[in-house]
């Protein structure tokens, strides 16, 4: 299968001939990530090079690292890890093939769709963290599995995926056990969102996007305690859970 380049200002795609009208929509979409990113956190790449995938075998030689997140995930949330993150580069499932992967539930085809936005995100997070990937190596991975709900929590809340996580969520709640607090690897990369839209709503955006670039302390507790200005770890925790029952809300 021939593979084609097509560009954008920022970024540039290689892909299938097949996936080219779709690819399009996955740079414009990234534009419009990155112009919101760069608003929110300041200098973000100038250029990113994005790899489209036809198929999710090509997609997981290519990135070993994503075959062993998704074991460690759990299984309402491991269709939605269809992308992967480096240094200047984004790997992606091709449009057609997130559709595909998509359930028939009301918000899976939206989340799923939004898999560049993320992995986007998360690649400037991660870019802002010295401590966490990109680039990944075995020390950073491990890093990033302790540290997961930071990264992968603030991508779902900046891109918009996790407004449309609440059927995912609720499959979460029923078939597994209570999850932790912030969320673990298991969880981090459907529920971890959920911390970041809590905040944002009590607390603004801005607060939201400051716990995302805060230095990785030693007590988690006292991030977030401070993150919520003060209030008792136990009572974010209860109101978390709370809203993880509802739903998460939508992205302000």
């Amino acid at each position: 299968m021939a593979w084609v380049e097509t560009v954008s200002p920022h970024f540039a795609a290689r892909h299938e001939l097949a996936d080219e009208d779709d690819v399009v929509d996955v740079l414009e979409q990234l534009e419009a990530t990155r112009a919101d990113l760069a608003r929110r956190f300041g200098p973000v790449p100038d250029e990113t090079e994005v790899v489209v995938y036809g198929s999710a075998a090509q997609l997981d030689v290519a990135q070993p690292y994503l075959p062993l997140l998704r074991r460690m995930t759990a299984p309402a949330a491991r269709r939605y890890l269809a992308g992967w993150f480096g240094a200047g580069e984004l790997h992606v499932l091709a449009p057609r093939v997130l559709e595909a992967r998509s359930s028939n539930v009301p918000g899976s085809r939206e989340m799923i769709l939004l898999t560049p936005a993320a992995l986007y995100a998360q690649l400037v997070v991660g870019s802002d963290h010295p401590q966490l990937p990109p680039p990944f190596t075995p020390r950073a991975f491990a890093r990033y599995r302790r540290w997961a709900w930071l990264p992968a929590g603030a991508a779902a809340w900046l891109s918009g995926q996790s407004a449309h996580a609440r059927p995912a969520i609720a499959r979460r709640l029923h078939e597994g056990p209570r999850p932790a607090f912030p969320p673990g690897v298991r969880d981090a990369q459907l529920l971890a969102g959920t911390l970041f839209d809590l905040l944002a709503r009590e607390e603004g955006d801005a607060a939201a996007v400051a716990l995302a670039r805060a230095p990785l302390e030693r007590s988690v507790r006292r991030m977030l305690v401070g993150a919520f200005h003060g209030r008792p770890f136990v009572h974010t925790e209860a109101a978390w859970r709370a809203g993880l029952e509802r739903g998460p809300g939508p992205r302000t």
